[in-house]
């Protein structure tokens, strides 16, 4: 009773909690593919209460064939790992389940963001690109901009495409449109949309501008 009330206590009413949790945890995995695999196999036989002797009789593999694979040895044929799962009984992607693959990682240092065009760029207005992580094992594509806006003149078009943006101002003050409504943004103010609607700077108010955009967008297939 006392945990149920301190976890309730952690939100401050008002607030809306959060649907994961960022500071949590996953269990060490194994950096290495074949030890990764081995021990997976040997914990599934085990939580089956199969013998070495056992799995490899139904598997249709030797006996030191097996011992080789649960102890990391040799790297299995996807044939093997097919039939080490059928007799397992598992879908053969959980024969991976403890791999840990590489993570993408991005550092770019003050002012080396790369120059880029982008739709509606004119003069006066810089687009630095912050960095890029291509095909990943997420599902999305996020690409932050630092745009500065210098050229009370020129007229923007609207830009319209597909995921999620976010604006965080860091200097300056725009007038900026998304849909039928209109937003005054400030140093420090942020404004989180769905990019599908049309959406762009439409009066410059105090020069120049400049702004962190977040683009989030579903990875191609």
């Amino acid at each position: 009773m006392t945990e149920a009330r301190t976890a309730v206590s952690a939100v401050t009413p008002g607030q809306t909690p959060l649907s994961q949790d960022p500071h949590a945890v996953r269990e060490v995995r194994e950096k290495n593919l074949e030890v990764a695999i081995g021990r997976q196999v040997r914990e599934l036989r085990k939580r089956q209460r199969l013998t070495g002797a056992e799995l490899a009789s139904q598997a249709g593999v030797s006996v030191g064939m097996l011992s080789k694979i649960e102890n990391g040895v040799i790297s299995p044929s996807l044939t093997t790992l097919q039939v080490l799962a059928n007799a397992l009984r598992v879908p053969v992607m959980q024969l991976f389940s403890g791999y840990e693959e590489t993570r993408g990682a991005m550092h770019v240092k003050a002012g080396e963001g790369v120059e880029t065009d982008r739709a509606g760029t004119r003069a006066g207005h810089q687009y630095q690109l912050l960095g890029h992580i291509g095909s990943n094992n997420t599902g999305v594509v996020v690409e932050p901009y630092l745009i500065t806006l210098s050229d009370t003149s020129d007229r923007f078009p609207t830009f319209q495409h597909e995921g999620m943006e976010m604006l965080y101002v860091l200097e300056g003050v725009v007038d900026y449109r998304h849909g039928d409504q209109m937003y005054r943004l400030e140093p420090g103010d942020t404004l989180l949309f769905d990019a599908d609607a049309p959406h762009g700077p439409a009066e410059m108010i105090e020069l120049p501008v400049k702004f962190l955009s977040i683009i989030s967008y579903p990875q191609q297939k």
